[in-house]
């Protein structure tokens, strides 16, 4: 895909053009990781963690949380 040119806010915020952010299913509330490479700020979408992948305290309290749920819900 052709480079697109993006202002910075003044709080630092760009925003993704939507033809990327199509390309990679990238939706309000995904996560991305950014990187710096070199001269370049490299940015990936992040899937669903993995088994045994670490995820973050908070993320791991509302996946402890939901899985309570729906233990319940079971019950």
């Amino acid at each position: 895909m052709p480079r697109e040119i993006l202002k910075v806010t003044r709080r630092g915020q760009v925003t993704i053009p939507k033809k990327y952010r199509d390309a990679l299913n990238i939706r309000e509330g995904d996560v991305v990781c950014a990187s710096l490479e070199g001269d370049r700020i490299v940015l990936m979408k992040l899937g669903a963690p993995e088994p045994g992948d670490p995820v973050g305290e908070e993320e791991h309290e509302r996946l402890v949380k939901l899985l309570e749920e729906e233990r319940r819900a079971w019950r």
